[in-house]
């Protein structure tokens, strides 16, 4: 399986695959903000970001330890923002 190339903004599922600690309940939804580049064991990288909830909202800041072909990424729909700056209707 070809290795999943990760970018800042993508958003991945983090469970047992990935490292042993997200297995059952305490898989996660995982935003991540960044890569780090270090190196590390082979295979394993450190990334920082959010747990992600149902909503989409950030949860919680982390950083984690993981296998990167354990990461299963997830698509998002993204609203995209207004072009032209306008503000939502009935807000000052």
């Amino acid at each position: 399986m070809p290795q999943v190339v990760l970018r800042p903004g993508d958003v991945v599922h983090v469970g047992p695959d990935a490292s042993v600690q997200f297995s059952g309940d305490r898989a996660l939804t995982f935003r991540i903000i960044r890569i780090d580049p270090r190196v590390t064991y082979d295979g394993w990288i450190w990334l920082d970001g959010y747990v992600v909830g149902p909503a989409g909202n950030a949860l919680q800041r982390r950083r984690i330890f993981v296998r990167q072909d354990g990461l299963r990424p997830i698509r998002v729909n993204r609203v995209p923002a207004p072009r032209n700056g306008s503000r939502t209707a009935g807000r000052p």
